[in-house]
């Protein structure tokens, strides 16, 4: 009981709404929640403390805390690519060793003075190391979120950063076996023999557990349950591992680590123990780790203006030496000096790792409670000011090259249609497949199709597996593949077997981003696909008893962020089943799509959309003209289209018929609706010159007066709904990309197997 009060005050749920403006990442979060329920703050209170945590429940909580910390260990040896690390380039290992040296060298220098002020009585060469380690570690976890959360992940100085993290942490965690082999109790040789044994584990646990951790993944096909027995066989190796790191003298956590490197990463073996894992370990044990850690920190223990000299000393140490030390490397490999400072400042990011050495260190007495506390703060003040720093300093401009055909209706109607079709979730990719089904048309260039999988980049430990496989396929995407086995995830696999099965260029992708700005990558990933139309799912999802249960505020927000800053034409799609819950061949594709028509370019948008779906032999469609009874001129634009499609459509494909009616208030056009027939999908503008239709307020302004209403479940509880707003090029933008006429192009078009380049 007292775990879970302490785990759920730790955990940053309720933080997020106080660091957002900051961006701050969740291990701020967690820090400030366990010092907070410390010595520091509530912990002061002896009746709080003896209440809340009591002496003879501490034992307990470390020990779970502990066990949570092994098992997330385990996790990051499980994710942690070491051929990456290997392919790492020479710049980023220049920088990677700059990064570490110069700050390991300069904590040695303020370890000196910590000796001799606040920090006495401790081993001279334990404490040498241990302080140049906490200063030269960099959160490789924390850096990649922070990363994404900046939309630098994919750009070249977010690659530089990663790739030379990666190395930093490998590094680290050697630095960190000295530092607990050197503080062990007993003469230099014993620190030396704990070395060697331990080294001796690594190899063993190389060629006897790996070919058993290999055998129970061979036995574990795609497409088959992962047996549960191998599940907990690993997870007792990951103990009976930690056990034996422990007895030699290194720490548990290092045998946990060593075994999440081994266990195969192809096929599903290995993702199914994160799915196992991860959501206990982060979600409970984790914030345990922090409380725990934060029953320890007192920062009442810095007294005196001396104590805070040394900690503003420590803070500017351990900038200098990170920082200072990327930005010389970088100048020397001729990077640029903003990239280079942002590069440092991205490098002095800090996070569990260094409260791992940090308790580690006091745990073995290396550390005193002041030196402590000194420290954390010095990790919470320079992983706090990180992200602010670099939004400051770092601006990288989005560029892309100007287009022609931002919207569906163009002046050659020939030209291939490129569409970026989002979807949240597989519910929307049935009626996202036929919807690109009835679009292909029987044009020559037909129809291109990027469909995106919008993510939300989550907080936990497998974040770092996606964000690794976003920097190797490209912002903001990420085709999801198991290190080049050919195994992909349900979603890409669904698009891959329409693609081959129909006359529609696809590639499957995903966007991972905070929903606070992914709206960001959809818009930047418009421009450089150049797409003539975005394709949005409507926020709210269709029940089975007819009715819209909304997906929250933040999925509704998305749409009208794309809406406000889209290069070009956005359509969002009400989904109400479009050809039933599973995808419809083409042979069988038989719809009844009505476009409403009252005017206006939103509507003209709806209408060239409609008239390329009719070329498909299944579709009829119907255009419902309204016309109010004042008998008011129509616009020149309005009449010439539609001129145009009587005579070139109309006339000639049975399957499109065109009619008009005359309203004078709301009631006629509503009846006129529901004259129409059954119908399987309406397309309409968002800006429709009309009254809006429905009876009471609605919360989807983004859907327009008609729209509102064919989205309520008291029309209609089948029929889906297109709502388009037409790209304008004389109104003001806002856009996200700014436009460079001489920038190299590449688009990136998928070809469709069987085809010919075109």
């Amino acid at each position: 009981m007292k775990a879970t009060y302490a785990s759920l005050s730790c955990s940053p749920a309720g933080s997020p709404s106080l660091l957002r403006p900051l961006r701050q990442p969740r291990v701020i979060a967690e820090i400030i929640g366990g010092i907070l329920l410390g010595p520091s703050a509530l912990g002061r209170s002896s009746a709080f403390l003896n209440t809340v945590f009591p002496k003879e429940s501490l034992t307990v909580l470390d020990t779970l805390a502990n066990i949570g910390l092994l098992f997330f260990l385990f996790l990051v040896g499980l994710e942690l690519d070491l051929r990456a690390i290997r392919r790492t380039g020479a710049t980023a290992l220049v920088i990677a060793v700059a990064g570490i040296s110069l700050p390991f060298i300069l904590g040695i220098g303020t370890s000196f003075v910590l000796e001799h002020t606040v920090n006495r009585g401790v081993s001279t060469g334990p404490f040498l190391v241990f302080m140049g380690v906490s200063l030269s570690i960099t959160a490789f976890p924390v850096l990649a979120r922070i990363l994404a959360e900046l939309k630098l992940l994919t750009t070249d100085l977010g690659r530089m950063a990663m790739s030379a993290a990666a190395v930093n942490d490998v590094v680290a965690w050697i630095l960190l076996a000295l530092a607990i082999a050197l503080s062990g109790s007993g003469s230099p040789l014993v620190s030396v023999w704990v070395l060697l044994t331990g080294a001796g584990f690594v190899v063993a646990s190389f060629f006897l557990l790996r070919p058993i951790l290999a055998w129970m993944a061979r036995r574990s096909p795609e497409g088959e349950p992962v047996k549960e027995i191998y599940i907990c066989a690993t997870l007792s190796i990951v103990l009976a591992a930690g056990f034996v790191t422990d007895t030699i003298g290194i720490h548990a956590l290092f045998g946990a680590f060593i075994v999440g490197i081994i266990v195969p990463k192809e096929g599903p073996f290995a993702g199914v123990l994160l799915e196992k894992v991860e959501d206990l370990i982060s979600g409970l044990f984790l914030p345990l780790y922090f409380v725990s850690s934060g029953l320890k920190t007192n920062v009442m223990a810095i007294q005196g203006r001396d104590s805070w000299a040394l900690l503003v000393l420590v803070v500017a140490t351990a900038c200098i030496g990170k920082i200072g030390g990327t930005v010389l490397a970088s100048l020397v490999v001729r990077v640029p000096l903003r990239e280079a400072v942002t590069l440092g400042v991205l490098m002095n990011t800090k996070g569990l790792v260094e409260l791992i050495v940090l308790n580690i260190g006091k745990d073995r007495h290396v550390l005193n409670d002041e030196t402590f506390a000194i420290l954390v703060l010095m990790a919470l003040i320079n992983t706090f000011i990180t992200t602010p720093v670099v939004m400051a300093i770092y601006k990288p401009a989005r560029r892309g090259a100007p287009y022609k055909n931002r919207t569906v209706l163009r002046a050659n109607p020939d030209d291939e249609l490129r569409m970026l079709a989002c979807f949240h979730s597989t519910r929307n990719i049935p009626t996202m497949i036929n919807l690109m089904e009835s679009s292909r048309g029987t044009r020559r260039r037909g129809i291109t199709v990027y469909a995106m999988h919008l993510v939300e980049l989550s907080e936990r430990s497998s974040a770092i597996s996606m964000v690794h496989k976003a920097r190797r396929n490209g912002m903001p995407f990420w085709n999801k593949r198991r290190n080049g086995d050919g195994d992909g995830d349900q979603l890409v696999v669904a698009f891959e077997t329409y693609q081959q099965l129909s006359h529609v260029s696809i590639r499957a992708m995903t966007a991972i981003s905070d929903l606070h700005t992914i709206h960001e990558d959809v818009v930047t990933s418009a421009h450089q696909k150049r797409a003539a139309l975005i394709v949005l799912p409507f926020h709210k999802l269709h029940q089975m008893d007819g009715h819209m249960e909304s997906l929250g505020d933040e999925h509704q927000h998305i749409n009208q962020r794309v809406l406000h800053h889209a290069p070009c034409s956005v359509a969002i799609l009400v989904d109400r089943g479009l050809g039933g819950a599973a995808q419809v061949p083409a042979s069988d594709v038989s719809y009844n799509i009505a476009v409403l028509f009252f005017g206006g370019r939103d509507d003209r948008e709806a209408l060239a959309y409609g008239m390329r779906m009719v070329e498909h032999p299944g579709i009829e469609l119907h255009v419902l003209r309204f016309l109010p009874q004042s008998g008011a001129s129509g616009d020149d634009d309005d009449e010439a289209f539609l001129a145009d499609f009587r005579g070139n459509v109309v006339t000639r494909n049975e399957s499109a018929r065109y009619e008009e009616k005359t309203y004078s208030k709301k009631a006629d056009v509503v009846g006129a609706i529901k004259a129409a027939g059954r119908c399987n999908l309406f397309l309409v503008g968002q800006g429709a010159p009309c009254v809006p239709l429905a009876d009471r307020s609605t919360d989807c302004p983004e859907l327009g007066p008609v729209g509102s209403y064919l989205a309520l479940p008291e029309f209609s509880t089948v029929a889906s709904v297109l709502v388009m707003k037409q790209y304008d090029p004389a109104a003001k933008h806002y856009d996200l990309v700014e436009e460079v006429a001489d920038m190299a192009v590449d688009v990136d078009t998928p070809v469709r197997k069987g085809n010919r380049g075109e």
